[in-house]
């Protein structure tokens, strides 16, 4: 299923997280994936600060199997405008508007995205 698994599901996926489950599903065909280079730029830097460069350059490579946006100016431009309409940070705003953009649902457990439209969200459970 062609989607966009933002940040915290390959992160959840990649460390046997709580929803590393729910995750799963969206990220076993990786050829089928959206991600944006800002994708990449999160999870390498979070992976390298938690794991190290050998893990983080083996999950920007998984990364590489799915189909790469780079940022341009019309993707910045709708992500400003969706950044405006539903509150986003930066990163968050370019991550929807790349979904938005082609045409597939966001699958996230990220706040900032619960409610809006062709989002997938997973609640963190964070009672025991």
């Amino acid at each position: 299923m062609a989607c966009l698994v933002d940040t915290c599901g390959w992160i959840e996926w990649l460390t046997d997280g709580r929803l590393a489950d729910q995750f799963q599903p969206y990220l076993e065909e990786t050829e089928e994936l959206v991600i944006p280079t800002s994708l990449q730029f999160e999870l390498y830097k979070w992976a390298k600060r938690e794991r190290g460069e050998t893990p983080a350059l083996e999950a920007v490579a998984l990364t590489e199997q799915g189909t790469i946006i780079p940022l341009s100016t019309s993707l910045a431009l709708q992500a400003a405008d969706l950044a405006l309409n539903h509150r986003l940070l930066f990163a968050d705003a370019i991550i929807y508007a790349t979904a938005r953009q082609a045409g597939v649902p966001l699958v996230t457990s990220d706040d900032p995205f619960e409610g809006l439209p062709e989002v997938t969200y997973f609640t963190k459970n964070t009672g025991s």
